[in-house]
């Protein structure tokens, strides 16, 4: 998958430290990874959710982030939407942002 916007993941990982190797983790699944479908990413993330209009909730660290991304299979491209605290995502529209 094509990921755009990695510089956000670099930043909440400098804020939140103990997130960086999670985040990492998922950002090299990801880039390596050729989903067609929901079904292909629970594969390997079996706790993701689709959230509505085409944004997918991914959990960071054992729930204790979250990661919204708007994915795009006919063109393997995905867009971070957010990241942030398990608080910070409950004040959030996931299907919105």
């Amino acid at each position: 998958m094509v990921i755009l916007i990695k510089k956000t993941l670099s930043a909440f990982a400098e804020k939140h430290p103990v997130c960086a190797a999670p985040l990492n983790n998922w950002y090299n699944i990801t880039k390596a990874a050729d989903w067609t479908k929901l079904s292909d990413i629970k594969k390997v993330f079996n706790n993701v959710d689709y959230v509505g209009n085409d944004r997918y909730e991914f959990n960071i660290k054992g729930n204790d982030f979250r990661l919204v991304a708007m994915i795009f299979f006919d063109r393997r491209t995905l867009f971070i939407r957010f990241i942030g605290t398990h608080s910070e995502y409950d004040k959030i529209d996931c299907s919105t942002i």
